[in-house]
């Protein structure tokens, strides 16, 4: 008769805390291969957060001000919708990259955002993962316009 083997299944702290770090880390490397995959989610998922980071590392400001900033820098081509700006900010508030707080000047509730030391680190590791992604990007608009319309 074979006799099984009984396991302690309790982990210590350590235990936990390392496994906890190591999901961690497997999400974050999961998040940057994805990013890293195709022209599409430079813009979609990469090219927004990037650039509302870079907006929040010249100044803290409110949503609406961020589109509109976004709209003065590219001269107008690209403003994007509030409707996509506070569901982004939310999320990177919950992740602790930007901080929101309840500004009440000029008798104008409103929530201004911060970029906080995690916030600069993302933007700073942000900038240099999607740099050769933006470039190729660029690439291929070129050749698709130069296809299309020379």
């Amino acid at each position: 008769m074979k006799m099984k083997k009984h396991y302690n299944l309790n982990k210590t702290k350590e235990q936990e805390t390392l496994y906890k770090e190591y999901k961690k880390k497997v999400k974050e490397l999961k998040k940057i291969e994805k990013e890293k995959k195709s022209v599409v989610q430079v813009f979609t998922k990469g090219l927004l957060p990037l650039y509302v980071l870079y907006i929040l590392s010249l100044e803290s400001t409110n949503g609406n001000d961020i589109s509109r900033k976004i709209g003065e820098r590219t001269k107008g081509r690209w403003i994007p919708s509030t409707g996509g700006i506070y569901p982004l900010l939310k999320k990177m508030e919950k992740s602790k990259i930007i901080l929101g707080n309840w500004d009440n000047s000029n008798n104008k509730i409103q929530k201004i955002y911060t970029l906080t030391e995690l916030g600069k680190k993302e933007f700073k590791d942000k900038k240099i993962l999607l740099k050769q992604q933006i470039e190729n990007s660029l690439e291929v608009f070129k050749i698709v316009y130069r296809d299309l319309y020379k």
